[in-house]
């Protein structure tokens, strides 16, 4: 038995176990009520931390257990039914742990020295307690989706930006982001783009069961996915096109016989699931298509596919078009929407900034909300995915209090964000970046004191923004690769985090 200072082993492991069980039971019994606000956030964070670093602990435990093929000695089939029998847990569980332990664990050659972790960065950041399962479960599965006809060194170097994004973000900020970053590693979609989706696109329709319901399929091309969106935004908003409720409006959101009032009322009863509102408004709009065709107007624009680029792309015909539902279009199908459809094509400078449109009135034109979709893209309020179609345009400085309709101070915020913006305790508030700073001219959001006891401005990234993020997340990166790094990756051989021979450094 391997010791330490005359310490062996277990006797070690046995002292560490018992002083995190003593500490737990502390927890456990102490007077939380006793504490303040901030502390009480604060207490979070450490607990927090602590548990994710003991995420790192598994991994080398269920790494362990494999490496001494102990699942086989206990009679188990594999170490998911060792995890399952020892520790009680779901199947499900024990695949994800077996799965995270996979890419993140320290496993070794057979001369017993420890190789590299598949996820080397992410498995650093989840030692460092920066980041949890769900985070690094996001970054391996855009690790996975990256082509395999991309260079071993580019996806090496994704997986340490997203590590890095990882370690101030949420998971669905990772996410996000990781589809800009394969858009960017992949931007014309050429590594499996036109043959796969030509393959992949259908819709199935199934037999009609017992109960005369048909399931249904099937995977949406980019094109079809963003002629969708505005429809549903409309149709399938709280309240409308419920069957089940009498009382509720039909058709369209803006349609002139819907009554606010009606809708609201509606929308405060309506306890239907966000595929059941789909379903019951696909229906309603099969309805009107066939009876009419006309959809009518949203948020004061025509029903339209409203797709945003730049200049660059437009001439390079390369990169991906946004649309205000948040989607993801490549270039050259957006060209092809615009030619058999109507929609609104919004072009930026190099700077991405729009034009002046200020006016005196309270409410925006619908030139000002077109330039405002291709600016903002969706709320600005950081951490907020609500897509463009279902924001409304926010004065930055209110107009109550001499704010003007100007579109340098106007901006995007859907409902639930919107009513966060107050004076009163736990409010946010809001302000234009200043010239001068790192994103000048966007909106930033001051959070309450028992958020960020520092109120630091925060600007929305994660779901409308992402290339920011990971822009961001490179320098960080860059800055962090100093000599230990060189030094492991000289002494490593460093795996392609695919699994598929080495990886060497680089991002073009």
């Amino acid at each position: 038995m391997s010791s330490i200072n005359g310490v062996g082993a277990a006797e070690q492991v046995q002292g560490h176990l018992s002083a995190i069980a003593d500490a737990v039971e502390g927890l456990c019994d102490s007077d939380l009520t006793g504490l303040s606000d901030d502390e009480l956030t604060d207490t979070m964070r450490r607990l927090e931390k602590t548990l994710r670093r003991a995420s790192a602990v598994g991994h080398n435990l269920i790494v362990e257990s494999v490496e001494r093929s102990l699942p086989g000695k206990l009679g188990h089939e594999s170490v998911n039914k060792l995890l399952i029998g020892v520790l009680r847990i779901s199947a499900a569980d024990a695949s994800a742990r077996v799965t995270a332990a996979k890419a993140l664990g320290t496993w070794h050659a057979l001369s017993g020295q420890p190789l590299p972790a598949d996820l080397p960065e992410t498995a650093a950041a989840q030692r460092d307690g920066d980041i949890g399962p769900d985070h690094a479960r996001a970054i391996r599965e855009v690790i996975r989706k990256i082509p395999h006809a991309v260079a071993s060194s580019d996806a090496a170097v994704a997986e340490q930006i997203l590590a890095e994004l990882a370690r101030s973000a949420t998971p669905e900020d990772v996410e996000k982001a990781g589809h800009s970053l394969l858009a960017h590693l992949n931007p014309d979609g050429n590594l499996t783009d036109d043959k796969d989706r030509t393959r992949l696109r259908g819709i199935r329709l199934g037999r009609q069961d017992k109960n005369l319901m048909t399931p249904i399929s099937g995977h949406l091309d980019p094109e079809t996915r963003a002629l969708l969106d505005p429809i549903l935004a409309k149709w399938a908003r709280p309240g409308m096109n419920n069957p089940d409720d009498p009382e509720s409006p039909t058709g369209s959101t803006e349609h002139p016989t819907v009554d606010r009032d009606q809708l609201a009322a509606a929308a405060g009863r309506d306890t239907r699931t966000a595929a059941q509102r789909n379903h019951d408004a696909f229906k309603e709009a099969l309805r009107a298509l066939l009876g009419s065709g006309i959809l009518g107007s949203h948020r004061g624009l025509p029903v339209t596919t409203i797709l945003t680029m730049t200049i660059d792309q437009l001439e390079q015909q390369t990169g991906v078009a946004t649309t205000a539902s948040g989607g993801i279009v490549p270039i050259k199908d957006a060209l092809k929407l615009a030619e058999r459809s109507h929609p609104v094509l919004v072009l930026f400078d190099h700077n991405g900034r729009p034009l002046h449109l200020g006016r005196s009135k309270r409410l925006a034109t619908a030139d000002q909300r077109l330039a405002l979709i291709a600016a903002d893209r969706g709320c600005t309020r950081p951490g907020c995915d609500a897509p463009a179609t279902m924001t409304a345009v926010h004065h930055v400085h209110d107009w109550s209090k001499s704010g003007t309709t100007d579109i340098g101070v106007l901006t995007l915020g859907c409902d639930g964000c919107h009513a966060l913006i107050h004076d009163g305790p736990g409010g946010w508030q809001t302000r234009t970046a200043p010239e001068g700073s790192e994103y000048a001219g966007r909106t930033e959001w001051i959070p309450p004191p028992h958020l960020d006891p520092e109120q630091k401005p925060r600007i929305n990234h994660r779901h409308h923004h992402p290339k920011e993020l990971l822009d961001r997340a490179r320098r960080k990166a860059n800055a962090r690769r100093g000599t230990g790094m060189r030094r492991r990756n000289e002494s490593w051989p460093r795996r392609d985090v695919r699994g598929e021979g080495p990886a060497a450094d680089g991002f073009p």
